[in-house]
């Protein structure tokens, strides 16, 4: 059969069912809260919303209470994601049914696995291949934690109940237990109070490894295993996933990132992964009750059960329990150290307690008294021989469950060796004691200071930043390759800036040190542009003994943003790569160099398609470099929710990235809300997983088939159309004295800016500009007025000048809308974000301006937006918009009518706002409406 999306599958009448069920339970719940005529009103609002009575549904609105408003915005938000976790809970029951009964849907892993078998190198790409989802900390996840565990407990219930509806469960006590958390997340506060700080963070991304990465992953570990040996493919240390962290390490324009964060977010992450294995350990205690009397053990297994201090007499003939009890007090040490180091000091003290007290008093006192002395010196000695030990390395325990896993293969008992125990083993290999590899980020400036401010306090030059480039480059590899001593090393006083990132550098150091080399792997530099900007970077690991003129520890990894540094990416990279010390750094990361690209700023910067083609053409010309150097180029894309941050449907996505542009590795981030849509579940984390890792194959293997990339006809058509798109953009952003305007006056950009969804600001610096400010509230505030600009903007023009030109255009841009994966999901994006606009809801946001001539701002665009839409059905071949996604529009026209009354509601309390009649301790209303839309719309940070 043809593949198909998996959501095609989904079952409409099972989500309508639950869907009102989960209705009737929240207008229930409201009509106890509020009196009669305000229940009304409710039941009126969502009546006109459906039947799209906007002008009605305005009048009621406007006739609102302050604290009406209250409980109506409430009904309004939650009901939308009530809708969504009832969707959530589908497509992880067809997960789990396509699979059980062999279906075939788009991005198997069985399926692609059958397909790689056939290429002549399937060992090499299975071995090596790599995908690294990131998460990051760009929060348009804005509901609280409280709020994302009630979530969690609704989907749990509502996987209950097909067997409610079977009979296998009590429907009351099911439906008794559905309204109580509904009723509490009703009645809990959706907002935060208080602006998370980076640990808050740290903590709440936390909380999706404990529900479903440390499930999914492993399960995909050995699925991918075996599904690779059911095609005679033996596997030996594959990572098909692995996991990324830009939290606590990510500095760039965050001055809330210290070292702290940096230790704090690894040993976080250590002791979440500790506590894994601590739980499992101890499940395979109880459960490996295996007898001498009636089994064997290796000798290797009997010495380790007898080092183990469980010495109960029903434990003497149960070796294995002994053993696994030996590995849990080696865990639990390992644990307890990671914890002392997190908070004492940047070392583990390795000493016994008694010793560590005796240092403790020492310096508390200054001189402890020789009573005191002596009595702790003796405990000291007597103690000595129970100082419990702990893992110094993961290797060690991987090297204890190996032992046990061979005694078992050596005594025909390799079937233990299954479930709870495989997934051990593979989390093991997957996560060490580090869990995700944290990514350190700064902007390319603060590298430049701070190298400045050491050449000039070590005497070197006073005026560094004064250089030309090449003169940069040259005194900086004179440093790295002639001059071993360290630049810091010196009694001047050194600026805060300086000492801050000495800090976090020296942290990444003993991070690594102490928990694998893995745990900091790269170190990226936001707007890179030029050579010097990455040696500087060197400059500054080499401060702390990171790099030197051999090797790296860290690879440096330049991110290129705007259209400009894309377009000049290709120079900087071929310079980069010729230099001698470069290859030598390269060489010691497997002749791997990673690139970061920036969906975010370029699309700010140019608009959609000048975005994505820019994109796109530097995948090809940074790719061919590295075959020229004889480097593997590989590829970090800095994606967003939102298509106009980057992100869209994923296999889509991957598959649509030119040929030969993945090589083994790719790595994604993945932000906001989308984490909590692709990952709040152990069944929805493995089907995103299962298509990253599949849609990265068969892009891979692609370039074995008969795929051939677009002849230049084509190259020239999307140049031709993108200078036009990146002009009208640019023309409207850059170049219309009104815009400014327009954008802060008709969107909540201002409330947006004073939300507490993340530590770092909106902006870089003061916003006085539309350049100034960070791309997330930027896309965030036009998914909020429905105007969705980011990704469509500028498209409908250009392509209408290219068709008109000729009347043979149409058929071209037809052919390669069937053809092209790149330009199908090009266009697929686009539809789908016109499908989420609503320009009725966006001339209300418009009427917001106060002068005219700014408010006919929204005229161009309304003009641009109808032109967009005609243009890309016609090159669809389609009436209607989502017309091949068809779960997509069932999904919207359930949930959009409710969200669309929250932006009337958040127009209205706008108004009252700017007019003084909105109290302060009211404000956060406009908050819950917020957060009600983003929940609707799902990707729109």
């Amino acid at each position: 059969m043809t593949l198909q999306k998996l959501e095609s599958y989904t079952n409409k009448e099972i989500i309508k069912e639950e869907a009102e069920i989960l209705t009737t339970i929240l207008e229930d719940i409201a009509k106890n809260l509020v009196s009669p005529e305000t229940f009304d009103k409710i039941l009126e609002l969502k009546k006109l919303s459906v039947s799209k009575d906007y002008l009605k549904l305005d009048q009621i609105v406007k006739e609102l209470s302050n604290e009406e408003m209250t409980v109506i915005s409430r009904y309004f938000a939650i009901l939308p994601l009530l809708i969504n976790i009832s969707e959530d809970v589908d497509l992880a029951f067809e997960i789990n049914h396509q699979n059980n009964v062999g279906q075939d849907y788009l991005g198997k892993l069985s399926s692609t696995i059958r397909e790689v078998a056939e290429t002549e190198n399937a060992q090499e790409i299975l071995e090596h291949l790599n995908v690294v989802p990131v998460l990051t900390a760009h929060p348009t996840q804005v509901q609280r934690k409280t709020m994302l565990d009630l979530t969690t407990h609704i989907h749990s219930l509502l996987r209950q109940h097909r067997d409610v509806k079977a009979g296998l469960m009590n429907e009351t006590k099911w439906y008794n237990n559905l309204r109580r958390n509904i009723e509490i997340m009703m009645q809990t506060d959706m907002i935060r109070e208080k602006k998370l700080k980076v640990t808050n963070e740290i903590t709440n991304v936390m909380e999706y490894y404990n529900s479903s990465f440390l499930q999914a992953v492993p399960n995909l570990m050995l699925e991918y295993k075996r599904l690779a040996k059911e095609q005679g493919i033996e596997l030996q240390h594959p990572k098909p996933i692995t996991m990324g962290m830009w939290i606590g390490g990510d500095r760039d324009g965050n001055p809330f990132v210290t070292a702290e964060t940096l230790k704090r977010s690894a040993t976080i992450q250590s002791e979440v992964i500790l506590n894994y294995y601590i739980q499992k350990i101890s499940s395979l205690y109880r459960n490996f009750s295996l007898s001498t009397n009636l089994s064997k053990t290796s000798q290797a297994v009997e010495e380790m059960a007898a080092r183990s201090s469980d010495t109960s007499v029903f434990r003497e003939k149960e070796p294995y329990r002994r053993a696994f009890h030996y590995i849990q007090s080696k865990l639990v040490q390992t644990l307890l150290n990671i914890k002392e180091w997190s908070v004492v000091g940047s070392t583990v003290d390795d000493r016994h307690p008694v010793e560590r007290l005796l240092g403790a008093h020492t310096h508390q006192q200054g001189v402890v008294s020789d009573y005191i002395g002596n009595r702790i010196s003796g405990a000291i000695q007597e103690l000595a021989e129970d100082r419990p030990p702990y893992y110094e390395t993961v290797e060690e325990f991987k090297q204890d469950l190996t032992l046990i896993q061979e005694s078992l293969i050596e005594n025909k008992a390799e079937a233990l060796i299954s479930g709870e125990f495989a997934e051990l083993l593979e989390a093991v290999e997957v996560f060490g004691f580090f869990l995700a590899s944290i990514d350190m980020r700064q902007d390319s400036s603060v590298h430049e200071a701070c190298v400045a401010e050491l050449l000039k306090e070590a005497g070197i030059n006073d005026h560094y930043s004064d250089l030309s480039e090449d003169e940069k480059c040259e005194l900086l590899l004179q440093e790295l390759l002639e001059d071993p001593r360290i630049l810091s090393a010196t009694h001047a006083e050194k600026s805060e800036l300086l000492e801050k990132e000495l800090a976090i550098f020296q942290t990444a150091r003993e991070l690594k040190d102490r928990l694998g080399e893995d745990v900091i792997r790269q170190t990226i530099i936001s707007h890179a542009t030029s050579v010097s900007d990455m040696l500087e970077l060197a400059i500054m690991l080499k401060e702390v003994g990171l790099i030197d003129k051999e090797s790296a520890r860290v690879q440096i990894v330049p991110l290129f943003e705007t259209i400009e540094d894309l377009d000049q990416s290709e120079d900087t990279m071929r310079k980069y790569l010729s230099l001698p010390i470069a290859k030598r750094w390269i060489a010691s990361k497997n002749n791997y160099q990673e690139i970061m690209l920036g969906y975010s700023d370029s699309n700010k910067d140019g608009g959609y398609l000048s975005s994505c083609w820019t994109l796109y053409k530097a995948q090809q010309q940074l790719t061919a470099i590295g075959d020229e150097f004889g480097v593997k180029i590989t590829f970090f894309h800095g994606r967003g929710g939102t298509v106009g941050r980057g992100g869209g449907p994923t296999y889509e996505a991957i598959t649509s990235q030119p040929l030969r542009s993945i090589n083994d590795r790719i790595r994604l981030t993945e932000q906001g809300e989308v984490i909590g849509n692709k990952y709040g579940n152990k069944d929805a984390a493995y089907y995103n997983l299962e298509m990253l890792v599949s849609a990265t194959i068969n892009r891979m293997i692609a370039k074995k088939k008969s795929e051939k990339s677009m002849s230049d006809q084509y190259n020239e058509i999307m140049d031709q159309i993108v200078n036009r798109s990146y002009d009208i953009y640019r023309e409207l952003v850059f170049g219309n004295d009104h815009f400014y305007d327009y954008f802060f006056e008709s969107s909540p950009i201002k409330a947006i800016s004073s939300f507490n969804i993340g530590s770092r600001p909106a902006a870089r610096k003061t916003i006085k500009e539309i350049g100034g400010l960070r791309a997330i509230p930027w896309v965030f505030s036009w998914s909020q007025s429905r105007v969705m600009f980011p990704g469509w903007y500028g498209v409908g023009s250009s392509f209408k000048e290219f068709i008109d030109a000729d009347p043979e255009n149409i058929e071209t841009l037809r052919y390669m809308y069937q053809k092209w994966p790149f330009f199908k999901s090009l266009l697929s994006n686009v539809d789908m974000v016109l499908s989420k606009a609503n320009m009725n809801i966006a001339f209300e946001y418009a009427k917001l301006c106060e002068e005219e001539e700014v408010r006919d701002i929204f005229n161009i665009i309304l003009d641009e937006w109808q032109l967009t839409k005609d243009v890309i059905l016609q090159i669809e071949g389609h009436d209607e918009l989502l017309a091949e996604n068809p779960y997509l529009k069932d999904s919207l026209d359930y949930r959009m009518p409710y969200f669309n009354v929250l932006n009337y509601i958040q127009l209205e309390l706008i108004k009252r706002q700017r007019r003084g009649e909105l109290p302060a301790d009211q404000d956060k209303l406009i908050h819950i409406t917020i957060n009600g839309v983003a929940t609707g719309l799902r990707n729109s940070g």
